[in-house]
Formats: C-alpha cells, sequence, structure tokens
C-alpha cells in the first residue's frame, strides 16, 4: 500500500522537534515497538535529546502523518561508532517500499552530519536480511534485549 500525498523528509536536532511532532514520533514508536510487538520497555531512554531525528512526512488534507522514523545516534552515545536506531514504519505503509527509504535517507543524513564513518545498529534478528541490503554485516552473536532476538550489524564507512 503506498502512503497518500508526497513523502517530505526531515532530519532535525530534539530542541526542533514541535511539540506535535514529538508526540506523533513516539506515539509511532510506542504503537509498533510496545503495543504491536507486545514488548514492555522503556523507549524514552534519556538518548532522544542527543540524536538527530529522521522524519517521513505525508501531507494530507486533515493534517500531516509520520510515515516513517529513524533516531541517529552520535559516536559514543549508544556505541563507540554512530548508530541508527528506533527505525519504524508506519504501518499503514507497510509493503511500500519506505522502510528501504527511511534506511538509505538515515544513513545518508548521518553521513552528511558527521562524516563517512562506520555505522552500528542493534537490529531484531528476522531483519538481518533487511538491514544487509544496506551494506550491515552481522558483527556478534544473537542476544535477548526485552525479550527480542537481537543482533548488533556494522555498516563500514
Amino acid at each position: 500500500m503506498r502512503p497518500e500525498g508526497p513523502t517530505h523528509w526531515r532530519c532535525l536536532p530534539f530542541d526542533a522537534l514541535s511539540a506535535r511532532t514529538l508526540y506523533s514520533l513516539l506515539q509511532l514508536r510506542s504503537q509498533v515497538f510496545v503495543v504491536e510487538q507486545t514488548c514492555v520497555f522503556q523507549d524514552m531512554d534519556g538518548a532522544d535529546a542527543q540524536c538527530m531525528h529522521v522524519l517521513a512526512e505525508s501531507h494530507r488534507p486533515e493534517g500531516v502523518k509520520l510515515m516513517a522514523y529513524a533516531r541517529l545516534a552520535p559516536a559514543g552515545l549508544k556505541y563507540a561508532e554512530a548508530s541508527i536506531g528506533r527505525v519504524v514504519t508506519n504501518p499503514v505503509t507497510r509493503g511500500s517500499g519506505i522502510g528501504h527509504v527511511l534506511v538509505r535517507h538515515a544513513v545518508h543524513m548521518l553521513h552528511g552530519l558527521w562524516g563517512p564513518q562506520p555505522i552500528r545498529i542493534g537490529a531484531q534478528a528476522h531483519l538481518q536480511g533487511f538491514y544487509g541490503q544496506h551494506g550491515f554485516q552481522p558483527a556478534g552473536p544473537i542476544y535477548i534485549e526485552d525479550g527480542i532476538d537481537h543482533i548488533e550489524m556494522v555498516r563500514a564507512a
């Protein structure tokens, strides 16, 4: 299914997020990571204020709708390397390919902000193939985080 309306991409620091945008991204993260995946965990981990936020928004007659989101963390915050996390797409966009576009934008924006460098992610293990299509390679064993199998993956500079 294709999202209605054109998708606009933005990359903003935490302090530039409007209250409405912040509410939308936290709502989407909660909808998918907590409710849909039935995973009770502390999504608001204290890192958001130090991160950049990648937003894909669709402008519709009823207002702006968040279609996809990712969080960019500088090197040293989550891992020694810069990282991309909280990668999420709106359930209405599933199957549209926006997840792949999101990862490409996130990598491009991260390199634009902090220069070309390796990127480490903590991916849900069942998404290894998805992230592998974007140059991420497994970098350790599968581990359990919040009751879900994860694996660290690294994309070379």
